[in-house]
């Protein structure tokens, strides 16, 4: 056996059962033997733009996504994707072919290791037969127990190594046992007297809380504390419609009611959420609260320099049942939030319609997202792009239905399609869809053709404003030229076709709406390019750009 061989054998071991990336001359007898173990493998257009795939594999599967590069140039393409993954923390592993050990004269040499310090994430490097599979192992491990990328650099003259297979390979899942991290008796008394003293609390759920699957614990002790329910941006729309009093995200993309009501509470409790300086504005939106924590992390500090009241170290479910079964024995049953008046402001439109914004040939953004999330099944996922133009849906998706966001994740766009993408390959072919700006979109076009290639069921939704959306309001509000950022786009539905999927070019509400029937009616990689007027600011912007109370 080669070692090549036996690091793809490793790797089918650890269960990888989708790679995404593009063979070369040092990665190519490694994907040829994990072909032969039935790993299916998809053939990308950009490296970097394999790497965001497997990232948005890894969010969906919640197991590590794995990309492979050829050595030099082909590994250099991944660094903004791996940075945009090193700081969301994914589990993640690189396969990455290296010219032979010690050989710098060779035309594709890079220093990988220093290279991938600079994109931050871990590095081991295969630099012996016997320990082929070690690297693996540990790669794995690594990207399961610390949830970060981790790149593996394989010399292709290592690779050619004979290896002498004498134990059974021992895949990183053996050596992972964590039991429940059950939270400090003191630390949950303390907490409960924090919350049965308080009359307006909040409970924040994090992305931490729904990977954990701690909806009815959540529930429960909103249900027992009369508290409103938030999410993170990470945790958007979750729980939305199971419970009256959700008021949505907290922080810069809270709506204005929302915000109105944050600020009233006493007492914040955060379950699987930092606190970023997003979430809580810096500490402008819970300026009198006192601040319980629940998190698997040792301590956490919030986005205002604080530590948390009362921190508790536990999983969400095991925190959750201790604290509410606390306040079961003390007696205490709140009304906090739960008032007629709290519900009727949490019912009302956030966006009145008489208020949008009517230009011949263009859609009002608000409007065409309510008219998206209003066509579209809440069965159909949805992830979220960065940019001006998806702040919109960052704020006005109210469907329940379960939602991935790029937002704040080094701030680079063109991710979201690319994340879209692995999650439908994660989900065996569900379809999804993305909402992404035309800049954002066009970044990566070629990509879309990579979807239409292994009929992924993929929707782009395209809020084009013919330009970098960002760029021109920040600009405007600097008062410099804001034409300096449009930059003209054809005709994406057509384009969409012509790399062999659906398209359509929307002006539109009824345009809209039959092109949205069609994806539904027969699923398939599709675009639909929505232009929309420049004219409308949102929300984020009108705050951050001219500080206006909305």
């Amino acid at each position: 056996m080669k070692v090549y061989e036996a690091l793809a054998a490793a790797f089918a071991a650890e269960g990888t059962t989708d790679v995404f990336g593009m063979m070369g001359d040092a990665n190519m007898h490694w994907m040829n033997a994990l072909s032969g173990h039935g790993t299916r493998l998809y053939e990308v257009r950009h490296e970097g733009a394999g790497l965001s795939m497997a990232h948005g594999f890894a969010r969906a599967s919640g197991r590590p996504g794995v990309v492979t590069t050829t050595s030099g140039p082909g590994t250099a393409q991944l660094a903004t994707s791996m940075l945009v993954a090193s700081r969301a923390r994914i589990p993640l592993v690189a396969f990455c072919g290296e010219t032979p050990l010690g050989d710098e004269s060779a035309v594709q040499y890079l220093d990988q290791r220093r290279f991938a310090a600079a994109i931050e994430c871990e590095f081991l490097r295969v630099t012996k037969a016997d320990s082929a599979e070690e690297v693996v192992r540990r790669a794995f491990y690594l990207a399961r127990t610390e949830s970060r990328p981790v790149l593996i650099s394989a010399p292709t003259d290592v690779q050619l190594q004979e290896f002498e297979d004498v134990l059974p390979y021992a895949p990183s899942t053996e050596l992972l046992n964590a039991p429940a991290l059950l939270p400090h008796p003191d630390r949950i008394e303390q907490a409960g007297e924090l919350i049965a003293a308080s009359k307006r609390p909040v409970i924040i759920a994090g992305r931490g809380a729904r990977n954990a699957g701690a909806a009815e614990q959540l529930l429960a002790l909103q249900r027992r504390t009369g508290a409103l329910l938030a999410t993170t941006l990470q945790a958007k729309n979750w729980l939305y419609g199971q419970t009256d009093y959700h008021v949505g995200i907290a922080g810069l993309f809270g709506s204005k009611v929302a915000m109105e009501l944050l600020q009233e509470a006493d007492c914040v409790v955060a379950v699987g959420a930092s606190l970023n300086h997003y979430t809580i504005e810096s500490g402008y939106l819970f300026p009198d609260a006192k601040f319980v924590q629940i998190d698997t992390a040792p301590h956490v500090v919030m986005g205002n320099g604080r530590v948390a009241d009362s921190y508790v170290q536990a999983d969400a479910v095991t925190g959750l049942e201790a604290l509410t079964g606390a306040l079961e024995r003390r007696g205490v049953q709140l009304e906090g939030f739960h008032t007629e008046d709290v519900h009727r402001r949490l019912t009302a439109p956030l966006v009145d319609p008489a208020d949008y914004h009517r230009e011949p040939g263009l859609l009002d953004p608000r409007e065409a997202i309510a008219v998206v999330d209003a066509e579209l099944p809440g069965e159909i996922g949805l992830v979220l792009g960065s940019g001006h133009q998806t702040d919109f849906g960052t704020m006005l998706f109210q469907r329940s239905r379960e939602v991935t966001s790029n937002y704040g994740m080094f701030g680079a766009i063109g991710q979201a399609p690319l994340l879209t993408i692995g999650a439908v390959v994660a989900r065996g072919g569900e379809p999804m869809f993305v909402v992404e700006g035309d800049a954002s979109f066009l970044m990566h076009l070629s990509e879309f053709e990579t979807a239409c290639r292994y009929r992924l069921p993929v929707l782009v939704v395209v809020m084009n404003d013919e330009g970098l959306g960002a760029e021109y309001h920040k600009a405007s509000a600097k008062g410099l030229d804001p034409a300096l950022a449009v930059i003209p786009t054809p005709e994406l539905g057509a384009v969409a076709r012509a790399l062999g999927g659906g398209g359509a070019t929307v002006r539109t509400t009824d345009e809209l709406r039959a092109a949205l029937a069609e994806y539904v009616r027969a699923p398939r990689p599709t675009v639909i390019d929505v232009r929309i007027t420049r004219d409308v600011l949102s929300v984020p912007y009108r705050r951050i750009q001219y500080g206006e109370d909305v």
